[in-house]
């Protein structure tokens, strides 16, 4: 299973350069490089070349997920013989468990999971675990606790056809593992019976395993590929059944788990009681037993993951496993036996997209994570063993990872350090594109200025970006220039993951003519339309109108030779002048290339690759959409109903009459 990179493009300007230096150095064994790539340079196929010619697994950690979104399509497109994934946190809506003790207020743990992205995530750690040729592209929450590998792969079952079993005990395999028996809403993670033959939805909801019974015996595989048709075709070698649920412990082990859990609970209880905190010793026993017996019941909990130092073994203070553990990375202390683990040992790359940004967020996840667990576990809401459900630690990231590229424009001190001398610029635009223009404007009358700027970029059909300080402003902003007829959406942290590439892709289609945003609009996005990019409030100096957000920001005018950025602003900051300074720098580097090369920049042309997940219409039920039995509606509508959601009653109730309509 070699990379096989497949692109009509050819590395130009300084790729090559680059490209040549960062294998040579990866293959070498250096540990730390920067690849300082302006925007619009070719950093993605950089990488791409790259891990192509050292032929070495990859991780890509994003800043956040619409970067990664982005960088799978593209890696996804360049590799398609290969085992490409997006890996990000599964949640849509996160409210972690938390304890305020000044207002003696408990916030129970609320989250949406996204059973799509779900699914992304254990097709991504089911391929590391067995293919060499896997890319994963990941949020920074590849760096949270996600479940031993060697579990992971302790518990799989696996099957072929003339297997001596017997159905009850397939079946007992199949409820270990957290897939569930339904036979009505048949979704990825759950089975049915069929008289001899049990028909499996597998986790990743790639395919629909059906395996036949004569007797005591597996008569036969068949798979289907096809998961609304099941058309089987027959399978002749042996198939793998891995955990629908992460945290999922082997039977002989669970029981030595809950009684460590019972030991702690015990040590926990008497050192509260000692303090004099009765309330938090009571409350913590009932809470904790109440866990355990759900655990011995169905082996999972609500929060199965705030046990799982105990689950796996671990000793307190010991890292957790994550991604990285799937990839192979080398823990202190800790080795796995043989087979498990990676399929490729700890010979892999990470990639940090946005480093600059990314690596904070690294440092800043582990001391959050501990402060708020920190105080469920003094009031008696969590076992002290719940601190070590958490993210690693930057300095264990830095430890187990074998080799790191750093990917950036604007890369930060740290990685400047750690990666010298082995910093490779990448200052060229194969187009030809130099940086935009860079203009400052008053303050006063900005949106009218700004609505006079967007219109004369609509009748050039160009598209602009406006960036603000604030949710509020953006929603605000967005919803005054749809009521003065300009096509607008805005885009935010509060937008849901999967909508989000797609707001995206309808603004380089021009459904959209601007969009409104934050901090999500500042690095890495990739769109060749957008000529404008109007910053509100640049003199608001902090860290979104710093000198290396608004370099990143500057450059998303950098994809056509129209690109003009403009500052609304009262004073020029330090932040902004210098800025403007390094821009000028990078632009004049550019035109002498040009100049050399008699190169006369355009626009870069890039197909609008369509969102593998497409969005539902604003008001369809999702998880309804393509229903067709009326009663099972019905009952839908009532329950709705009696739990006061009167929203959802009423668009199913819509949706039974269209059906009876046959419209």
């Amino acid at each position: 299973m070699q990379f096989e990179l497949i692109s009509k493009l050819r590395p130009m300007g300084d790729q090559p350069q680059a490209i040549k230096e960062l294998s040579k150095n990866v293959k070498a064994g250096v540990k730390h490089q920067v690849l300082l790539g302006v925007t619009g340079s070719g950093k993605t196929f950089t990488m791409s070349n790259v891990i192509a010619q050292t032929q070495k697994p990859a991780l890509i950690i994003s800043p956040n997920k619409t970067l990664a979104a982005q960088l799978y399509q593209e890696f996804k497109e360049l590799f398609p013989n290969n085992a490409v994934h997006y890996f990000v946190s599964y949640y849509d809506y996160y409210q972690p468990e938390a304890y305020i003790s000044q207002t003696d207020t408990y916030i129970e743990k609320d989250a949406k999971i996204n059973d799509v992205l779900d699914r992304m995530r254990h097709e991504a750690v089911q391929d590391v675990l067995t293919r060499k040729d896997s890319i994963v592209v990941a949020s920074v929450s590849c760096i949270y606790n996600i479940g031993s590998p060697q579990d992971y792969q302790n518990i799989m079952l696996e099957i072929k056809s003339g297997q001596e079993m017997k159905r009850r005990d397939f079946l007992s395999h199949l409820t270990a593992l957290q897939y569930q028996r339904n036979d009505i809403d048949f979704t990825p993670g759950a089975f049915r019976i069929r008289g001899n033959s049990i028909e499996i939805f597998n986790v990743t909801g790639k395919e629909v395993v059906r395996v036949e019974f004569t007797g005591d015996r597996i008569e036969e595989l068949g798979i289907a590929e096809n998961t609304t048709e099941l058309l089987y075709k027959p399978f002749t070698e042996s198939y793998k059944f891995y955990p629908a649920k992460f945290w999922v412990t082997p039977e002989d082990t669970l029981k030595i788990a809950l009684e460590n859990i019972r030991l702690e609970l015990q040590e926990q209880v008497k050192k509260l009681q000692k303090e004099n905190k009765l309330v938090e010793a009571a409350r913590l026993e009932q809470r904790t037993n109440y866990d355990l017996e759900m655990i011995e019941e169905s082996g999972y909990c609500h929060g199965i993951e705030n046990y799982s130092r105990h689950f796996e073994f671990r000793n307190p203070g010991d890292p957790p496993y994550t991604l990285l553990d799937y990839f192979g990375a080398k823990r202190e202390n800790k080795v796995l036996p043989e087979g498990h683990g990676s399929s490729f040992g700890d010979d892999f790359l990470m990639f940090v997209d946005e480093s600059h940004l990314t690596l904070s967020q690294v440092r800043a996840m582990s001391q959050q994570d501990k402060v708020r667990k920190e105080s469920l576990v003094s009031h008696g809401f969590r076992l002290p063993s719940a601190l070590d459900n958490r993210p690693l630690t930057f300095q264990e990231v830095y430890r187990t990872v074998p080799q790191f590229i750093y990917v950036s424009a604007t890369p930060g001190n740290f990685e400047i350090e750690q990666a010298h001398p082995f910093i490779v610029e990448q200052l060229i635009r194969p187009t030809g594109l130099v940086e935009p223009s860079t203009e400052v404007r008053p303050t006063e009358n900005q949106i009218q200025d700004l609505i006079k700027e967007v219109q004369e970029n609509i009748k050039k059909k160009q598209r602009s970006l406006v960036i603000t300080l604030t949710k509020r402003l953006a929603e605000e902003i967005a919803s005054y220039l749809i009521d003065k007829g300009i096509r607008t959406e805005w885009l935010h942290s509060e937008v849901k993951t999967l909508e989000r590439p797609a707001i995206l892709e309808n603004l380089r289609k021009g459904i959209y003519d601007v969009l409104v945003g934050i901090n999500l609009l500042r690095e890495g996005l990739d769109l060749p339309e957008v000529t404008l990019v109007a910053i509100l409030d640049a003199d608001k100096e902090g860290f979104l109108r710093n000198e290396t957000t608004l370099i990143q920001t500057m450059g998303r005018a950098a994809r056509h030779p129209d690109g003009k950025v403009i500052m609304y602003a009262d004073k020029v900051t330090g932040s902004m002048k210098n800025a403007i300074k390094e821009v000028d720098r990078r632009r004049r580097i550019q035109e002498k290339y040009n100049k050399e090369h008699q190169i006369t920049p355009k626009a870069i042309e890039k197909a609008i690759k369509e969102w593998p997940f497409p969005q539902k219409q604003k008001g369809a039920i999702d998880d309804l959409e393509g229903a067709q039995d009326i009663k099972l509606l019905e009952s839908e509508m009532k329950q709705a109903a009696d739990n006061l959601d009167f929203e959802r009653a009423a668009s199913v109730r819509d949706l039974i009459n269209k059906l009876k309509n046959g419209t």
